[in-house]
Order: C-alpha cells, then sequence, then structure tokens
C-alpha cells in the first residue's frame, strides 16, 4: 500500500526530530548511585530507523524512555523537534508525548475487550477525536498498516503480528512525526517479526518519520539505517547500513544538523 506524506512531514525531511546532547540518568537508593546513561550523544533524521542495541543493563531501554519524555535526564540536553524538553513543565511534556511521539511496545498492550478498531479510537479519543471521526480514523490507519479487514476483530482473534500491526496503527493516531519502538518483533516468528520491521521502515522512509526501535532482534538488523551499539551506558560504536547489507562496524561522523540524509544511511 502507499503512503502519503502530509505536508508537515514533507518540511521536516533530513531534518534532527530528535538531537541528545550528554544525556545522563543516574538513579540512587540510600548512598547508592547507579548511572544508567552517561554522556550520550545521539540525533535522529525525519526518514531514517535507527536501532538501539546492547546487552541487558546497557541502557537501552531507559535511553528510549527518555527520548519518549517518559523519563527526565539527569544531565544533559534534549531536544524534540527542536525544542529543549529538558526547561519544560510536565504538562508540556505530556503535549509532547501525545502530539510529536507515537509508542510501539513488545507487549501490544491492547484492550481484550476492544476491537481492533476501538482499540486505535481509543488513542484517538484522547487527542479529541470521537465518535464516527474516530472511527473512520481508526479504520483509515487499520488499512494503512494492512489490516481494513480485521477492523471489528478483538485482540484473541488475532495473531501476535497483527496485533502489533494494530499496535502500530494506534502509534500513528495524532500522525506523529516520532516513532519510539521497545522490542516490536520479539514475541514474532519470522514471518511476522518481517512484516512488522518492514511497516516501520516504509514508516520512516515513505513518510518521513524517525523511527527509534530498540531490539535484541539480529533479524531486524539488515532494516536499520544506523545499528548504535550501547554499554554500560554509554554509545560503544554505530554502524552504518547500506543498500540492507551491514558494512562492518566503523564509528560514523555524522552530518551537521539540517543536512540532508545521506546515502550512507539509505537502504
Amino acid at each position: 500500500m502507499e503512503m502519503e506524506k502530509g505536508t508537515a512531514m514533507k518540511q521536516q525531511l533530513g531534518q534532527n526530530l530528535i538531537r541528545a546532547k550528554g544525556l545522563a540518568k543516574t538513579y540512587r537508593e540510600g548512598v547508592t548511585e547507579l548511572r544508567a546513561l552517561e554522556g550520550v550523544d545521539l540525533e535522529v533524521r525525519a526518514g531514517e530507523l535507527a536501532l538501539l542495541m546492547g546487552p541487558s543493563g546497557s541502557g537501552k531501554t531507559t535511553l528510549l524512555s527518555i527520548l519518549g519524555c517518559i523519563l527526565r535526564a539527569s544531565g544533559g540536553k534534549l531536544e524534540i523537534l527542536g525544542k529543549d524538553v529538558g526547561a519544560l513543565e510536565e504538562n508540556e511534556l505530556s503535549r509532547i508525548r501525545r502530539e510529536a511521539i507515537g509508542f510501539v511496545f513488545q507487549g501490544f498492550n491492547l484492550f481484550p475487550t476492544l476491537t481492533a478498531a476501538e482499540n486505535v479510537a481509543l488513542a484517538l479519543d484522547l487527542r479529541g477525536v470521537r465518535g464516527a471521526a474516530a472511527q473512520t480514523h481508526a479504520e483509515a490507519l487499520l488499512a494503512e498498516v494492512g489490516l481494513a479487514e480485521k477492523a471489528r476483530s478483538f485482540p484473541a482473534d488475532l495473531s501476535g503480528g497483527q496485533k502489533q500491526r494494530v499496535a502500530i496503527a494506534r502509534a500513528l493516531a495524532g500522525d506523529p512525526p516520532i516513532l519510539l519502538a521497545d522490542e516490536p518483533t520479539a514475541a514474532l516468528n519470522s514471518v511476522s517479526g518481517r512484516t512488522v520491521i518492514q511497516l516501520l521502515q516504509r514508516l520512516a522512509h515513505e513518510q518521513d518519520r524517525a523511527v527509534v526501535i530498540v531490539t535484541h532482534d539480529p533479524r531486524v538488523l539488515p532494516f536499520g539505517d544506523r545499528i548504535i551499539h550501547l554499554e554500560d551506558g554509554r554509545i560503544l560504536r554505530e554502524e552504518g547500513n547500506r543498500a540492507g547489507v551491514l558494512r562492518e562496524p566503523a564509528l560514523l561522523d555524522l552530518p551537521p544538523a539540517g543536512a540532508s540524509l545521506s546515502r550512507e544511511f539509505s537502504i
């Protein structure tokens, strides 16, 4: 299915939608201090799919939560769509989460008593779209992820891959320029996992969204434009991906802010 680009998305092509500089996160329990992140620099552009990889405890999920404005960093600076989120009040952070960021989780997080369309419509309701308009929009989003015929199905009647695509349709409510996904293929078989990662890739490349995925799943590696390896709360190295084939690991110099997305990061 061909996906159309909205005007706002076209204007953002190649721009840094996420920019982190020196991000740090420290947890304290009594006199004990745990540094989950330390000195993380990261930029993600419109039209790019970035994979965050690393062992358990490397800081991947903490970083994703900070990028999603769910956690606040202990240090450093984070800009979302050019806005310094560290200086914002909680109500402004909530607005950014609602309007700029869509979330996809490993566990789907669908309500079992609601149909696929109702699950998506619930996210629209939070954005002020209700009634018949929400139903129509929800069905359009399900069609966009290839599930038009499943709009009235309940989660129990869907496969794992179909549930995840419903979750992606829900994440697209409000047309966010940024999608953050935490292990979206980990619970899926090879066919379903490939369908989901291809969908996320299309949402990045064809709709100019910035897509960031935390994953342990090696099957998704060929689909990432950049693979960012974390260890002990730091970015250890990055790999660029060209033509769907991983190059040898190397530290990559990113182009300056606002520059067009390099072919080096294209599939």
